[in-house]
């Protein structure tokens, strides 16, 4: 949605929380994979919840699917904003409806099944995140950099080397930073020299980072 130039943009935040997890097994035989304990008190999903919180973005939606009992009652007892705030961290379950009768289809399936929830903020833009994974990013400088790109869609990588290439899907970009091509954890041996970063895009990263990963 194009915006007028003293409009800011009201960012709804979704945050992908239905995964099995199966390699974090037994640590999630009783929980998803963003319910389990990280750090103390705290859990996975804390992390983008607060990546969200401290970026300005107070408005989350958690999507949620399998063993998502544990993951609702953390949610339940840890996010409560005053009442003169119009922030949120609501929990959206999979639900059967009249229009959709089966589990979530994966993660755009998630999200697609729930617009009709998201429509309500009436968002001009939308940040989905994954409940699973640890980083610190400023999000809102995130998103200010994809308005002034004018692209619809921007995606968050990072940068990675040949070796951990393989435990990832890594993104093929021309020299605009417009993602041509995708491929899923490549093999070892294979040569993915014609995937590395273009150089005029690199900036200051070290010489060994060559490839973008996805997140």
């Amino acid at each position: 949605m194009a915006l007028k130039n003293t409009e800011e943009p009201r960012v709804l935040a979704i945050i992908l929380g239905g995964g099995k997890g199966t390699r974090l097994y037994p640590l999630r035989k009783e929980r998803s994979k963003p319910a389990v304990p990280f750090g103390g008190k705290y859990r996975i999903v804390d992390i983008p919840i607060s990546n969200c919180i401290n970026s300005g973005y107070k408005k989350i939606y958690l999507l949620t699917q399998f063993n998502s009992a544990s993951l609702h009652l953390h949610i339940n007892n840890s996010y409560n904003f005053d009442r003169f705030s119009d922030g949120f961290v609501e929990i959206l379950a999979a639900e059967q409806t009249l229009e959709h009768s089966g589990w979530y289809e994966g993660t755009a399936d998630a999200v697609r099944k729930n617009f009709g929830h998201f429509r309500v903020q009436r968002p001009t833009h939308y940040i989905i995140l994954s409940g699973d994974q640890l980083y610190k990013m400023n999000l809102k400088d995130f998103m200010n950099k994809h308005i002034e790109s004018g692209a619809e869609i921007t995606i968050a990588a990072k940068a990675v080397n040949r070796r951990d290439a393989s435990g990832f899907g890594i993104m093929q970009v021309d020299d605009t930073n417009r993602i041509t091509a995708f491929m899923e954890k490549p093999a070892a041996d294979m040569n993915i020299d014609a995937w590395k970063i273009p150089e005029k895009s690199r900036g200051d990263l070290p010489a060994s980072l060559e490839y973008l990963a996805s997140m």
